[in-house]
């Protein structure tokens, strides 16, 4: 059986939304919809909504949680409407550890439909190692249970 096959609109559609994702900033959330079909569905390991409404709540939430949100998208792997791109999302908390540089290693499927809009956003990433281990008194913890895990 020969894989789908992949087409010029689709490959657009990729490099369009992991450009939009590497160059987003707090102005750019309003244009989400341009991307996401309306009733686009996203998860991560805190959030599954549906809707570019809750789409953009996500990340205009990210830009208050976090000083300086940026995406890097480290790799890409396309077959018919679907996608894998690999990232690294750099940014700074603002109440803790302030200004000091964080980095979350993750990786993201997306489904297209036949418009090219992102129908499916799932995140894939380790919110114990990226996330906890980084936060104070949590971080302890965690810590100690992968030590204890990996006995």
């Amino acid at each position: 059986m020969q894989p789908p096959e992949i087409t010029a609109t689709t490959e657009q559609a990729v490099t369009r939304v992991a450009a939009f994702f590497e160059q987003l900033s707090l102005a750019d959330i309003a244009a989400i919809g341009q991307l996401y079909a309306p009733d686009a569905r996203f998860k991560d390991p805190f959030n599954e909504v549906q809707g570019v409404p809750a789409i953009r709540a996500i990340f205009a939430h990210m830009f208050e949680a976090l000083e300086q949100p940026r995406f890097v998208v480290t790799g890409r792997v396309v077959q018919g409407q679907q996608c894998f791109l690999t990232w690294d999302f750099w940014f700074a908390f603002k109440n803790f550890h302030r200004g000091v540089p964080q980095t979350v290693r993750g990786a993201s499927h997306l489904v297209l439909n036949d418009q090219g809009l992102v129908a499916l956003h799932r995140d894939y990433w380790d919110a114990a190692e990226e996330l906890y281990e980084k936060l104070p008194m949590v971080g302890a913890l965690m810590r100690w249970l992968r030590r204890r895990a990996a006995r």
